[in-house]
């Protein structure tokens, strides 16, 4: 029963979700509870189904030129970035897993199916609450964050902007090798939402430094109680400790989980490109100093004074160090990394490619 609502919702004017719109609830006291959203409710819009069907002859949706069930009843994961607008109309889910965003339409309603409750024009998506466009109602979800995840169902169209594409790059940078992502389920494991740790901005700094490979094959012993032995973050933070690329929090602790701010990352890639070194415990005028590098340009300085620093800014940084020369060689962190053999040049040409759109 389940897979036939799916299969019809943007067929079917939803009834129920204009009662919804009707007699709006909040959280506290809201109109529909799960077990109704699941039981009556689905029990309501399946006759509302039935009788469409009967109206119209019967015809499933794909012997009527429509979508075929399977398009219509998958859900599609993308990564956004701000000010894209995903569309939506009757019938339509949207779900956001990572980031922030909002919906306007003008009359109608959106539907909080998680909560049971009507989200206003103008509202604040929750990250993994499922919204449904009700009867009558044409929305638009609109991406506020530098970059987000939406899953959708139906008919949604899909409108882009022209602001900075974080998810290009992380893309560029994964497929020469040099940005992995995690675990996650979504998203492609980007996480670009995310504030990077301590740990993460290390192995970050080694792989723009060409020497992953020697870091992964390091076999000493580790001087940081709170890193685990054994593992390649042990690896990591013990080769980079002997070489003198980082110093730890003290003598027995990294603290590898601990976030890190913009100053102490854009200060790991200066070391990259020979502007810095780990004698230089004065991270202040980090910034200035990458301005004056040319790594960052001032409107660049300015948002990552002023911002959150994300994954997303760690990967902005990352991205264009490679187009920087590296003190005293002639060679940009591109170049260099290729005559290390990090990446090919087929590799680097055939990555996504990234619009440049820089402060």
């Amino acid at each position: 029963m389940r897979k036939k609502i799916l299969i019809l919702f943007p067929l079917c004017l939803l009834a129920a979700a204009a009662v919804w719109a009707a007699a709006a609830g909040d959280a506290a006291d809201p109109l529909a509870s799960l077990s109704y959203l699941n039981g009556a409710f689905t029990s309501k819009v399946d006759a509302a189904v039935s009788a469409r069907l009967d109206s119209a002859g019967g015809l499933h949706p794909a012997e009527n030129g429509g979508n075929t069930a399977a398009g219509t009843a998958a859900w599609t994961e993308r990564r956004v970035k701000q000010d894209d607008v995903l569309q939506a109309v009757t019938g339509d889910g949207v779900l956001l897993l990572a980031g922030s965003g909002r919906v306007n339409y003008s009359s109608g309603a959106v539907v909080d199916v998680t909560d049971g409750t009507v989200l206003p024009s103008g509202g604040t998506l929750a990250v993994r609450h499922r919204y449904l466009v009700a009867e009558d109602t044409a929305a638009n979800f609109v991406v506020t964050s530098k970059t987000a995840v939406v899953d959708w169902q139906g008919a949604c169209t899909f409108h882009e902007s022209t602001s900075t594409d974080y998810n290009a790059m992380a893309a560029a940078l994964k497929a020469m090798h040099l940005f992995q992502g995690s675990f996650t389920g979504y998203g492609q494991g980007f996480d670009l939402e995310a504030a990077p740790t301590r740990l993460q901005a290390l192995i970050m700094f080694i792989r723009v430094l060409g020497e992953e490979n020697e870091a992964l094959a390091w076999n000493g012993i580790c001087p940081f109680r709170d890193v685990q032995s054994g593992t390649n973050g042990a690896k990591y933070v013990g080769y980079a400790f002997e070489k003198g690329y980082t110093n730890g929090y003290s003598a027995t602790e990294f603290r590898p989980s601990s976030p890190v701010n913009a100053r102490q990352y854009t200060e790991f890639v200066l070391r990259a490109l020979g502007y810095s070194s780990a004698a230089n415990t004065d991270l202040s005028g980090a910034l200035v100093r990458a301005q004056s590098a040319g790594l960052l340009t001032e409107g660049e300085v300015s948002m990552l004074q002023r911002d959150p620093f994300l994954r997303a800014e760690l990967v902005y940084i990352s991205y264009y160090a490679l187009e920087v020369p590296v003190a005293g060689s002639g060679l940009t962190l591109a170049q260099r990394l290729m005559d290390k053999g990090v990446f090919t040049q087929f590799e680097q040409d055939s990555a996504p490619p990234v619009l440049n759109w820089r402060l």
